[in-house]
């Protein structure tokens, strides 16, 4: 089978950058020297162009898990485009069609199935989905947004002028504009490609799946640092309209602690989560999976699984209760119609089916636990 076409120019602005940034940048450091103002500004433009991918490209577009003011939109697009990841229009196409057709090789962009390769850099150095480039017709939302087709329309004016612009006037006043475009520009520029670039691969490779097992995507702390929240990858395909990807306060997700952020002075809304109740479920359906799979190799493995069965269904109907007196004090409270006699047998029955639903956790942890190591 004859391969696509290669891609020239995204060949030569990966060999190029890369040369730059792996040769060219140490060599210069090692000759000439980067000052502290070079360096500072490196990384704050590494995290403000990376999360105007992550907060913009990825949770704000592609996934509308929240809304966001029109001058957040413009930093998100400008920043996105000295990225240099594409326009916002496309890259938002290709990753809803990678979220629909996830680990299908001949449907999602950069599946995994294709290999760790493919998934990081192969799948944009070969024309595999050229007959996309013009097919934006999942994103008619986002081609009503004017940010985003203002972005679309002058893509390589904002990206030269913001990578070589910006980065050489920043040069020019701390009286260096080459050393400040070697390293604020291109090196900066290769460092968030590649991390980026780890939540299509090594995302889908390296990690624990508490959520799901119906496709690739892994949930990895370490990747979470690198790739500014990103790196809880498994919660993020079953729940892919949260604006978390972290969604535990300890969880490394800067860029969820950005939308949030800016929601305290007005310049985010309606950020969207998914309900406690259903991120439980799926997390103690997936232990019932992996404990179901171990206690099946025992010889009485129909005897416990049985048991396995009936504490799985016993915690699923406490938190089904918990979680529908949780909502129902909410709606009362909203709705400012709780008397004080029902909001203390409200109050009363919450604590105690919380106190409850603690109980069986713990059992159902003993339970499913005792299973496995038996197996």
């Amino acid at each position: 089978m004859k391969k696509p076409r290669l891609i020239i120019t995204n060949i030569l602005v990966f060999v190029i950058t890369g040369l730059i940034a792996f040769v060219g940048v140490p060599f210069w450091a090692m000759t000439q020297g980067f000052d502290t103002t070079e360096i500072v500004t490196t990384l704050v433009l590494f995290y403000a162009t990376g999360m105007s991918i992550t907060a913009g490209y990825h949770r704000l577009w592609s996934h509308k898990t929240y809304d966001a003011h029109p001058v957040v939109k413009v930093v998100l697009a400008i920043g996105g485009a000295m990225a240099l990841q594409n326009s916002i229009l496309h890259w938002s196409s290709d990753h809803r069609i990678h979220h629909r057709h996830v680990d299908q090789d001949d449907k999602d962009p950069y599946s995994a199935g294709k290999g760790l390769w493919y998934s990081h850099i192969g799948w944009m150095l070969r024309e595999y989905q050229s007959h996309r480039y013009d097919d934006y017709s999942n994103c008619k939302d986002l081609q009503k947004d004017k940010v985003v087709m203002w972005q679309h329309k002058h893509y390589l004016a904002i990206v030269l002028i913001a990578n070589f612009g910006l980065t050489g006037l920043l040069g020019w006043l701390n009286g260096d504009i080459f050393s400040m475009i070697l390293l604020a520009g291109v090196f900066r520029l290769v460092a968030v490609h590649h991390v980026t670039f780890f939540i299509n691969s090594l995302a889908h490779f390296w990690g624990s799946q508490p959520y799901t097992d119906t496709n690739s995507a892994r949930d990895n702390g370490i990747l979470a640092f690198f790739t500014f929240g990103e790196g809880y990858h498994n919660f993020h395909h079953i729940f892919e309209y949260d604006y978390r990807n972290g969604i535990r306060w300890y969880q490394f997700d800067p860029t969820k602690w950005l939308i949030k952020g800016l929601s305290f002075v007005g310049l985010t809304k309606n950020l969207r989560t998914c309900p406690e109740e259903r991120i439980e479920k799926a997390r103690v359906a997936m232990q019932l999976k992996r404990a179901s799979q171990k206690v099946s190799k025992l010889p009485n493995a129909e005897e416990v699984m049985q048991t396995l069965q009936n504490e799985y269904d016993l915690l699923m109907q406490k938190m089904t209760d918990y979680y529908t007196t949780k909502k129902r004090i909410m709606n009362l409270r909203k709705k400012h119609l709780m008397r004080s006699m029902e909001r203390l047998e409200l109050d009363f029955k919450y604590k105690e089916l919380k106190q409850s639903l603690v109980l069986q956790k713990e059992k159902w942890l003993k339970v499913s636990q005792l299973e496995v190591q038996f197996a």
